[in-house]
């Protein structure tokens, strides 16, 4: 019996649609933002990262639906998410005033950290083009009706970035369900977003009226408890085998107030420094847990968008494989090679990926 009713390839334009900021990376490399006189650019943002990966990755048809001011860095960011292999064709394209005063595109200055030094992220995102998407401003049924869409998937980060980004993700599940298509959400919780306009009280009340249309519930357990509300008795930031338990009893509490819920899942990341992590994931799936295998000591070039490649692996194994275990072992793979390049977006292949859930090593390839 298949995890889900998806609509078929043959029927749709569209495998995976994102719904999201995408901003213009700029990476000192293993300098400091700081100290640094030179930055290599990259394209980024939670909700597009996934649908790269599921198109650079695992193949699939991808698009984005976002907004960019009509400059030269917003036409450098359609370059580069070309280069990804993602549809631009649902972009919406904003006037730009000359200096920013109205519109702009984002941009998010991120050092990888080192041993003891941890990631620093300094984002620079006010008025974007993006942020003042609102309910109104995209045509879903022209996207979910006449072009077909099997997957879509969004998240916390985009709802939080403006009083109108909210509803404008409930417009677009909304009408997803209408159609048929499947929803996933990533709650990626962000304080730094929800504290210009309501903090966690807005965050919550946001994110259980989303909650209601989601069929894949992805975060961690601060995503579920801030986020969502639900508490998680005995954990401390990083969830670990003598938590799993708790975690566990927490998803079975959501699933019971949010019954549309088909699955749900979380990485499970055991910080030791910037660039040693444990890593694994665990998911639900129409009441059944499943847990990947645990990576001890992970070796991490650059944690920024591993989530995110665990996501778009996960999503792989629901939606072509119809298998929750090969799921979470592929998003869990996929997030482990993804953190050993630069980069949010992903530059492993699926061969590497199946290699690694086959239990393949580092040796070198020849």
């Amino acid at each position: 019996m298949s995890v889900f009713e998806i609509k078929q390839e043959k029927d749709c334009r569209i495998d995976i649609l994102s719904l999201g900021e995408v901003m213009l990376r700029l990476d000192p490399g293993e300098g400091r933002i700081r100290t640094t006189r030179h930055f290599r650019v990259w394209e980024g943002g939670g909700e597009y990262n996934v649908a790269r990966g599921l198109r650079r990755c695992f193949g699939q048809r991808a698009a984005i639906v976002t907004a960019f001011a009509r400059n030269e860095v917003g036409l450098l960011m359609e370059d580069l998410i070309l280069q990804g292999g993602v549809d631009t064709s649902l972009i919406r394209w904003v006037d730009y005033d000359g200096i920013g005063r109205t519109v702009r595109n984002g941009m998010n200055f991120t050092e990888r950290g080192f041993g003891i030094r941890g990631a620093v992220g300094c984002s620079d995102r006010g008025h974007t083009a993006a942020s003042q998407l609102k309910v109104g401003d995209v045509d879903w049924d022209y996207i979910f009706g006449e072009l077909g869409v099997r997957w879509l998937h969004t998240g916390g980060i985009f709802a939080a970035l403006s009083e109108t980004t909210g509803d404008l993700v409930i417009e677009a599940a909304q009408s997803a369900k209408k159609h048929g298509t499947i929803v996933s959400y990533d709650l990626n919780y962000r304080p730094s977003l929800w504290k210009g306009f309501g903090g966690i009280q807005k965050c919550q009340k946001i994110n259980r009226k989303i909650a209601r249309y989601v069929d894949v519930m992805i975060g961690n357990e601060e995503d579920f408890t801030t986020c969502l509300g639900f508490e998680l008795e005995g954990a401390d930031e990083n969830l670990t085998d003598l938590d799993i338990g708790s975690f566990q009893q927490m998803i079975k509490k959501a699933v019971i107030e949010f019954p549309n819920f088909k699955a749900t899942a979380t990485t499970m990341r055991g910080v030791k420094t910037a660039t040693v992590n444990d890593w694994g994931a665990m998911c639900w799936v129409n009441g059944q847990f499943y847990t990947s295998v645990q990576r001890s000591n992970l070796e991490i070039l650059d944690r920024v968008g591993g989530g995110d490649s665990f996501a778009s692996g996960f999503i792989y194994g629901l939606m072509c494989l119809d298998d929750p275990q090969m799921a979470v072992e592929y998003g869990a793979a996929h997030g482990a090679l993804a953190m050993t390049t630069p980069g949010d977006t992903t530059m492993a292949s699926l061969a590497e990926v199946k290699k690694l859930v086959g239990g393949g090593g580092a040796r070198v390839d020849r």
